[in-house]
């Protein structure tokens, strides 16, 4: 399987499993929409549940910024930026479904050489997101 190809399959497989853990998260926090700072919470601690050790460093209504300098995948992930597509597609679908839209930035990966990852998750469909690198994500909240 080629990159292209690998980076696709990681995102569906990324999207499923934001589908499911989003589902798990609303039903243990007995909600139907989590908060975008209940968003930002999630998508920390199930990260530091697979020692992802990501933690929020900016957080305002318009985007969320998390920052690790470890990834689950440990030293396997150097030169395999595809892997970095479960993370976006677990934090698009989470902010999405929850806030209506998002768009993930993934602005530093350890895949890419990088000391750490920086990724930044815009939660308005706003100028700055559409001058940022990014894939976006869409849910039916507030839509």
């Amino acid at each position: 399987m080629g990159l292209d190809q690998a980076a696709g399959f990681v995102s569906v497989v990324g999207r499923s499993i934001g589908d499911d853990i989003n589902a798990r998260y609303k039903r243990a926090l007995r909600v139907e929409h989590l908060s975008r700072a209940q968003v930002a919470q999630v998508l920390v601690d199930l990260k530091q549940r697979i020692q992802g050790n990501f933690r929020i460093v900016h957080e305002d209504d318009d985007k969320l910024v998390l920052e690790t300098t470890s990834c689950p995948f440990e030293d396997r992930v150097i030169g395999r930026p595809s892997l970095c597509m479960m993370t976006s597609n677990v934090f698009g679908t989470i902010a999405s479904d929850n806030l209506g839209y998002a768009k993930v930035s993934l602005e530093n990966t350890i895949a890419a050489g990088s000391d750490g990852c920086r990724v930044v998750v815009y939660l308005r469909d706003d100028a700055d997101a559409g001058d940022a690198e990014g894939i976006e994500y869409f849910g039916s909240v507030g839509v």
